[in-house]
């Protein structure tokens, strides 16, 4: 059935529908890529260090592993025990072949909780391992 057109009306409509699906589909696609969290543990302090190399771009491959006062492991701040820790270095290490390693540790944490990491690692053929420290207090730790 047709419209009947009112005479004198000049009213012009707009379909705002494409236009706020649009916004919604940018909204999805900003919040899926924002990056929420840091991939560091937050609860480690880091020991200040004078010696030792700067790690460059190429460390982007390595796995960071972080080891809190209490013993804890974490990888990308995922919390993990230490069968789950063996059971990702292996499948890494079967997927990629060897690759380095960076041992986050708090400057609290105990000497044997940061040994079984080194030993799960050595369990593994990892052997290029590196213990991160802050150069200088500016830095963010």
């Amino acid at each position: 059935m047709a419209r009947r057109k009112r005479k004198g009306s000049s009213e012009a409509t707009l379909d705002m529908t494409p236009m706020i699906d649009v916004v919604f589909q940018l909204m999805i696609f900003f919040i899926v890529t924002l990056k929420m969290t840091k991939d560091y543990n937050p609860e480690v302090k880091m020991e200040l260090t004078k010696h030792g190399p700067l790690l460059k771009n190429e460390e982007k491959a390595a796995l960071v592993v972080e080891v809190d006062r209490r013993g804890y492991l974490s990888s990308h701040n995922a919390k993990m025990d230490k069968a789950t820790f063996r059971t990702l270095l292996k499948s890494r290490y079967d997927h990629l072949g060897e690759f380095p390693v960076l041992i986050r540790a708090d400057k609290r944490t105990r000497h044997q909780d940061v040994r079984a990491v080194m030993d799960i690692c050595s369990e593994t053929g990892l052997w290029r391992l590196t213990f991160v420290g802050i150069k200088d207090r500016k830095i963010p730790e």
